[in-house]
């Protein structure tokens, strides 16, 4: 099967570091000059992936998007394939991302970070997507473990660990999943009990941790009171690290999808974790995710917008080139409804995930409003795999397809961070 081969731009007009260490650098430009000219919306664009769209963003996003689509195509998307094979990203490419400077891209500079926003976030989730890049999973590590830190631990715990993580010499994970426990608080089992005024001690297991095979740093979600008026109220986010006695990891699982990425089954027994990292104090666990799951939730609908409009484009190439009947199929009337279809519905979640991601800016993004953001896009996610893999035939169900791929990866998305059953309870709750 042949397939459209997308040039990779260059890099002459990336904005790079003063230190002339190569690392992509963020320019931060005057809003107001973001209206002096308009954007067209993806949906207007020769392609949908093209760069110098979306009102959103303006010239020095532009020139930060085009050097991480250069190093994301050119370096990182040739790897997937060996991560695949291996069931997992290497250590040195978490490195390579930090010194391209792709970790902690809304850290404020004063702690290490890139001095970014948000949308910052956003253009590296948007092309790694764009290059069919997987792995590593950057947005766990960047996007919520790194907040996680740099909000709540203490000056000493992000003394410690945030130089790291920004340059991907430390690799971090989130964990709340467990066996009988997923979506529900109220189910978890993993307890840390007070030893004393200096320690905890952490007994129990999660599971689905995404980053838990490479990862060497943990956010362990676990119950700290167990007297609280709710179990959900009596939880803390603790902190752990490889190493740490009575510590253990399960195998690599194997997924149906994102076979480039580990997930680990974690075991703590008695594991003797200091105090001071436990982040935002004992039993705010709660709160902090109820104030962190909102971004989390929406870095999965930006990837979600983002593989729709790569699908699209990836399907809109192959019925362009693919022959029935002595002509192209996109010459069928019925592939042509289809694609026009597919184009106003992933028109459509572009607008709103952009408005939630200028709302998430302004810190005005409600909880509600995320979660709609998720269940939503992710669900259009899927159908468009599910029709874009349809329209490219039996091949579309070839392994070594794209867009097989891209449907596999795909079915997670519903489930992790929330399944959209949940999602649509929280939206619910705010409608009665």
């Amino acid at each position: 099967m042949q397939r459209a081969v997308v040039a990779t731009p260059s890099l002459t007009g990336a904005r790079r570091s003063s230190s002339g260490s190569g690392k992509i650098s963020i320019q931060q430009q005057d809003s107001g000059q973001n209206q002096q000219q308009l954007r067209m919306p993806p949906s207007q664009m020769s392609n949908m992936m093209d760069i110098g769209s979306r009102r959103i963003f303006n010239e020095d996003h532009d020139m930060f998007r085009e050097s991480v689509r250069g190093w994301m195509r050119g370096v990182l998307a040739p790897q997937q394939a060996a991560f695949e094979e291996a069931g997992m990203p290497t250590r040195q490419v978490w490195e390579d991302m930090g010194a391209q400077g792709l970790l902690g891209l809304g850290l404020a500079e004063e702690e290490g970070g890139m001095g970014g926003t948000f949308r910052h976030e956003a253009i590296a989730l948007e092309e790694a997507c764009y290059a069919q890049c997987t792995a590593p999973n950057a947005a766990v590590h960047s996007a919520i473990c790194i907040p996680y830190v740099a909000k709540y631990g203490s000056e000493e715990l992000k003394r410690r660990m945030l130089p790291g993580m920004v340059a991907g010499k430390r690799v971090c994970s989130v964990a709340m999943s467990e066996p009988d426990a997923g979506s529900d608080l109220q189910g978890i089992r993993t307890t840390a009990k007070k030893d004393g005024d200096n320690y905890y001690i952490l007994n129990g297991s999660k599971t689905f941790i995404s980053n838990g095979i490479v990862g060497d740093t943990h956010i362990i979600v676990a119950v700290t009171n167990s007297e609280a008026k709710t179990k959900a109220h009596g939880i803390s986010l603790i902190v752990i690290e490889d190493g740490m006695e009575g510590f253990k990891k399960g195998k690599n699982l194997k997924k149906l999808g994102l076979k480039t990425q580990d997930t680990a089954e974690l075991f703590f027994e008695d594991v003797r974790v200091p105090a001071g990292n436990v982040l935002g104090g004992p039993d705010s666990g709660f709160y902090l995710l109820m104030s962190e799951l909102p971004q989390e939730r929406l870095a999965i609908a930006v990837v979600a917008a983002a593989m729709c409009e790569w699908m699209f484009e990836e399907t809109r190439a192959y019925v362009s080139q693919r022959k029935a009947f002595g002509k192209t199929i996109s010459s069928l009337q019925t592939v042509q409804h289809k694609m026009a279809e597919l184009k106003a519905n992933i028109a459509a979640c572009r607008a709103f995930v952009d408005e939630c991601i200028e709302l998430h800016e302004q810190g005005a993004l409600p909880a509600t409003t995320a979660a709609m953001a998720k269940f939503w896009t992710t669900d259009l996610e899927n159908r468009v795999a599910a029709e874009c893999l349809q329209l490219h035939g039996g091949s579309g169900y070839m392994w070594d397809t794209p867009i097989a791929k891209a449907y596999a990866n795909s079915r997670v998305q519903t489930i992790y961070g929330g399944s959209n059953e949940i999602m649509k309870e929280l939206v619910a709750r705010g409608i009665f």
